[in-house]
């Protein structure tokens, strides 16, 4: 491994162990669920979290580095059980660069339910840009999972997926923006299903959600900053 490459790799372990911080600080996950990788940028390599480690024990140092086909490159400890769905997101999608997965509570209960989260809120249409969609259901361990996701998110403007029976992912530019969207994901679920429990939530016109979807994307924010930064 290059120094540069080398280098590259021991910034995305901090990032990576720093951002599972973050699903536990927006309650998105329990116990040792729910995980976080980053692509390493001119390579074919991902950084993930180990298995089964608690949030609290987790380090830069003990984060895994894996091929995209999920073997594991650097690391003493068994990568996430997620890691072939991650690594096939990443050979199907070169555009991203971060992938996570929760099963936060509102919006895993949509997975639960089948069914995808209408776009009824300004919120939604800005990070979204419509529904939220359901995949289809899979079971852990290979990429069939990965297969879903790439399935039901190719030339969807959602950066978020309710794998049916399962929970939550999310893909970004960077695994901040995939944090970011998962955070989201779980308020927009939230919001819906309180709305539904006062009545029918009113319907947004195509093209407001357009229009909002349009600034949020590309106009909000200040300039040369990303809206999934602090």
């Amino acid at each position: 491994m290059s120094p540069d490459l080398g280098a590259e790799v021991t910034r995305l372990r901090e990032q990576v162990a720093t951002l599972h911080g973050e699903l536990v600080r927006y309650n998105l996950v329990a116990w040792t669920a729910g995980n976080v990788s980053a692509r390493v940028p001119g390579a074919d390599l991902m950084v993930i979290k180990p298995s089964g480690v608690s949030y609290d024990d987790l380090r830069p140092d003990n984060m895994i580095v894996c091929d995209l086909d999920g073997a594991v490159v650097e690391g003493d400890l068994s990568p996430s059980s997620d890691t072939a769905a991650h690594a096939y997101v990443y050979r199907a999608m070169p555009e991203v660069g971060g992938v996570v997965h929760t099963h936060s509570s509102y919006a895993t209960a949509w997975a639960a339910c089948g069914e995808s989260i209408p776009c009824h809120l300004t919120a939604q249409a800005d990070e979204f840009g419509g529904e939220i969609p359901v995949g289809p259901f899979a079971l852990i361990g290979g990429d069939d999972i990965g297969k879903g996701i790439v399935a039901t998110l190719s030339g969807h403007r959602s950066p978020a997926v309710l794998m049916r029976n399962h929970g939550v992912f999310t893909i970004g530019k960077d695994a901040r923006a995939a944090v970011k969207a998962a955070v989201m994901c779980e308020d927009v679920a939230r919001t819906a299903h309180l709305a539904r429990t006062l009545g029918r939530p009113v319907p947004m016109a195509r093209e407001d959600i357009d229009s909002l979807y349009d600034r949020y994307q590309n106009v909000y924010g200040q300039p040369g900053v990303s809206s999934a930064t602090p």
